[in-house]
């Protein structure tokens, strides 16, 4: 006698083979989008497919302390911790909260965006948000030196 448990097996295999491409494809746009993160801040590019020390690498891109990486260990606190090097990771890229938010929500688009994209590294977490579309009109406003830009 036959039982049924009313699960077809038949279109299991190519629905979950398909997931799994998807998955796979998602995952390496992952990797070469950090890689090339990692390359324009002026780390090792290797270093986005090691684990942990991908971490390592990432906070000193942002320019915190390696001990961070223990707070991603304890449970909500590493939520907390994962949104602010987020943004200290779109701050150093010289974006604003905005691309902070697109990294938390479709990390697949903006992660490779970022290293692909025209977006140059400006040091740990902006070191000092230099205007990156016009640097010679920037004057130091805490500098009273600095002569007026030419017209």
């Amino acid at each position: 006698m036959e039982t049924y448990d009313g699960y077809s097996s038949s279109a299991s295999g190519p629905i979950s083979g398909a997931f799994l491409i998807f998955g796979l494809a998602i995952w390496i746009l992952m990797i070469v989008g950090f890689w090339k993160i990692f390359v324009k801040a002026g780390k090792p590019g290797w270093a986005a497919i090691v684990p942990i020390y991908n971490i390592i690498v990432l906070l000193e891109i942002i320019g915190k302390p390696v001990w961070w990486i223990l707070l991603l260990f304890i449970p909500c606190v590493n939520l907390v911790f994962v949104v602010w090097m987020y943004n200290l990771l779109s701050k150093s890229f010289g974006q604003s909260e905005g691309f902070t938010i697109g990294l938390l929500l479709l990390p697949f688009v903006f992660f490779p965006l970022l290293g692909f994209g025209n977006y140059p590294y400006l040091g740990p977490a902006g070191a000092g948000m230099v205007n990156r579309f016009n640097d010679s009109d920037y004057r130091d406003p805490f500098n009273n030196n600095t002569p007026p830009p030419q017209v």
